[in-house]
């Protein structure tokens, strides 16, 4: 492929056809046209002939592919918002036909894990070393340089309804920021910057084991007093995990920390809290994951969060509790009794 060029205003690009990258998609129709590409013909027929994805209505300036290479030469400013599992297959299937003058800012919300399979996440001590956030897989298995992060309370179902809401660009570049920006921004969503990119990645994943909890909690009739002290407590511990693997605090007490995990540990648009809902009504794990259309990110987390505690030797008793529950059949009710005894000398500690 010949190097390309754009210009400044040129179309955006979205990997990924489930609903945040078609929620993605529709915000980014709104200042430019939109290459939206999908795995899937069907998907891509229907969404050029008949203008329609996952039941909504789509504008005409967002078109779908299956070409990758008609992505990246028609792209500058790429976003893949794919399960974390699948970013690094995804990544290196883009690889050749990306150059450091591309942009790629991404909304996934999880992590990689390096020399460690899905079947021995469990078996393995894994410390950080073997913990890759997704712009470091990127970094990893392209020629990008500039790369973003997307993170905050951004449900899908509310983006395509055009309710208002915020995000955050992070990233260690300006120009990324201000251009992601320019494709995202209008009347109803406002965008920040920050440049802390590892703790806003940090943040997006671990918030998704609260909002398990927090589903478990509200199945089980429980009210929102305990929902605030397991979303309180629960930051705390992001916190200090973040710390452990190299983060800043900052990211996580704004947009892409408190505000993203407030909103997906309360909603029952969240795939996360649904999750945890269904767990405490007595569905099995193996039934909610089989009649789940799009994969809840917090399960997987929940079990690298596992092994982490262990490697950093941390005491981070809300998340082991919420493992323990989802995994282990650990009665969720009585760990809360235990919790409430638990000596928690401290109520706000990360920041000393």
């Amino acid at each position: 492929m010949a190097r390309p060029s754009w210009s400044k205003e040129g179309k955006a690009a979205v990997i990924g056809s489930g609903s945040f990258g078609t929620a993605l998609s529709l915000l980014i129709s709104s200042n430019t046209d939109v290459l939206l590409y999908t795995r899937s013909q069907k998907i891509a027929d229907a969404i050029n002939s008949r203008g329609t994805n996952n039941g909504h209505q789509l504008p005409a300036r967002i078109t779908a592919t299956t070409d990758i290479e008609q992505v990246c030469s028609e792209c500058q400013v790429i976003f893949p918002v794919v399960p974390s599992r699948y970013m690094r297959d995804t990544i290196r299937a883009f690889a050749p036909y990306l150059y450091p003058t591309h942009i790629l800012i991404h909304a996934t919300k999880g992590f990689d894990l390096t020399g460690v399979t899905e079947d021995q996440l469990l078996d393995e001590d894994i410390s950080r070393s073997q913990i890759r956030t997704m712009s470091e897989v990127i970094t990893q298995e392209s020629a990008v340089v500039r790369v973003g992060c997307l993170s905050g309370p951004n449900l899908a179902k509310e983006i395509m309804e055009g309710q208002p809401t915020a995000t955050v660009i992070a990233s260690e570049y300006d120009e990324v920021i201000e251009l992601g920006r320019s494709y995202l921004a209008g009347r109803r969503f406002y965008v920040f910057g920050t440049h802390d990119i590892i703790a806003a990645e940090m943040a997006g994943a671990l918030k998704n084991v609260i909002a398990i909890g927090s589903g478990m909690l509200t199945g089980h009739g429980l009210g929102k007093n305990i929902q605030g002290m397991l979303i309180t407590r629960g930051l705390n511990e992001m916190i200090h995990l973040g710390k452990a693997m190299g983060a800043g605090h900052k990211a996580f007490l704004g947009t892409a920390g408190i505000g993203d995990l407030v909103t997906t540990a309360t909603s029952p648009d969240s795939r996360n809290f649904q999750t945890g809902h269904r767990l405490s009504k007595g569905e099995s794990l193996e039934q909610v994951i089989a009649s789940s259309t799009e994969l809840a990110e917090g399960l997987r987390t929940m079990k690298i969060v596992h092994q982490l505690i262990q490697h950093y030797r941390l005491r981070l008793p809300v998340m082991e509790l919420l493992y323990r529950a989802t995994f282990e059949d650990v009665d969720l009710l009585k760990g809360i009794e235990i919790l409430m005894r638990y000596p928690f000398a401290t109520d706000v500690d990360f920041l000393t």
